[in-house]
């Protein structure tokens, strides 16, 4: 009986000894010089505009051995950038982005689902000027390395989604100017 007993407390130091072993979530913060959300649109069945805000924020959290994660973003609303400075303005009126109420955007995952090792969705909620709405961004990249220059663990990747413009109050001008909005981001992102 003896032996028993140290057979069942050695399995057990051995078990807690493999689980501690495990990954814990690693929690990355985004490199707000190699981060941007971009836009693009249908303009008139003429082109499709293609712009970007210059500043974005937020933490990633990764937990390779468990196959989850978390995604916390916010998007300076007022650096957007559409090549030309007058419509940079005019987009942060009222009619659209209303920058003066609304500075901010922001997106919170949900629920982030692999295939294999990689994310491959990412569900959250995305605010913009205030509504909050259900949306998935599909991972069409995704990398998880040292960092060849800081020599820090470091992800990237790049994730995309469609909107509807109407739906968050920013649809002056649909459907001439279209109401779906294609939304990609391309994050790189530093463990702390």
């Amino acid at each position: 009986m003896n032996r028993i007993a140290k057979l069942s407390a050695a399995l057990l130091i051995a078990a807690s000894a493999t689980t501690s072993a495990f990954a814990a979530p690693e929690t990355y913060n985004v490199d707000p010089t190699h981060t941007f959300a971009n836009f693009s649109y249908n303009h008139f069945g003429l082109s499709t505009q293609i712009s970007k805000f210059e500043r974005t924020t937020g933490t990633v959290t990764l937990d390779k051995e468990a196959k989850t994660g978390a995604v916390d973003i916010t998007i300076d609303m007022t650096s957007v950038n559409t090549g030309y400075e007058t419509f940079n303005g005019h987009i942060q009126g009222e009619d659209f982005l209303d920058t003066a109420k609304y500075p901010t955007a922001t997106f919170k995952s949900t629920q982030v689902t692999f295939d294999g090792d990689k994310p491959a969705t990412i569900d959250g909620e995305l605010t913009i000027k205030g509504v909050t709405k259900p949306v998935t961004l599909t991972v069409s990249h995704f990398a998880n390395m040292p960092h060849p220059m800081l020599q820090k663990d470091a992800l990237g990747a790049n994730a995309s989604t469609v909107i509807k413009r109407s739906e968050f109050n920013a649809g002056k001008h649909a459907p001439y100017v279209g109401d779906e909005v294609t939304i990609t981001v391309s994050i790189e992102a530093i463990k702390n």
